[in-house]
């Protein structure tokens, strides 16, 4: 048998060290790759497409965080408890719907459940309906917005007698807008909880 005139070559055998500077290598280029801006010619193509009804609807919706709710909450603020967005007047911009109660420190403080939009030019949002008052003792507990129309879960109370614990009533309602109105509908019939 013969023999190789070569010795054998440190780099065949990988050890640590190989292992650590391959990592090394790697954590550079991901980090100079990172710094680096983008293609000049693929930002100016980005800057100067045209603004077509899907670049419109991709304003960004009403923040409810930014909006003077018509609710009297006294010492305590009203906080946001859930939202849901959508385009529910088919102008190709989208309206945000906010479930409102005040915070109150114990009970469960009945929901409003509020319409907000902004003008064409992006100002603040503003209340343009309200679709549950406060004054009728119901709790949202679920909302969506979908294929240009509110749902919601309702729950509320059979009659004055009901604590305010307790809520006995489940409603499932929706609203729609048209003829320049949010119209309410109940697709199915309320039922006890």
């Amino acid at each position: 048998m013969q023999h190789s005139a070569v010795p054998d070559l440190a780099h065949t055998h990988t050890r640590p060290i190989h292992w650590i500077a391959t990592a090394t290598a790697v954590v550079g280029v991901v980090a100079l790759s990172s710094l680096l801006p983008p293609d000049a010619a693929t930002a100016a193509q980005a800057a100067a497409a045209p603004k077509t009804g899907a670049a419109r609807a991709e304003a960004a919706p009403p923040d409810p965080a930014a909006a003077a709710f018509p609710l009297e909450c006294g010492p305590v603020e009203a906080v946001v408890q859930k939202k849901a967005t959508g385009d529910l007047d088919g102008d190709g911009r989208p309206e945000t719907v906010a479930v409102v109660h005040c915070d109150a420190p114990m009970g469960t403080p009945p929901d409003g459940v509020y319409v907000l939009t902004r003008d064409a030019d992006g100002g603040a949002p503003r209340v343009v309906a309200t679709l549950v008052d406060p004054r009728e003792r119901r709790t949202a507990t679920g909302i969506a917005v979908r294929d240009g129309a509110v749902l919601a879960t309702l729950l509320g109370y059979s009659s004055a007698d009901v604590p305010s614990c307790c809520p006995d009533v489940t409603d499932d309602v929706k609203w729609r807008w048209k003829n320049g109105a949010f119209v309410r509908s109940d697709p199915s019939q309320a039922r006890a909880v």
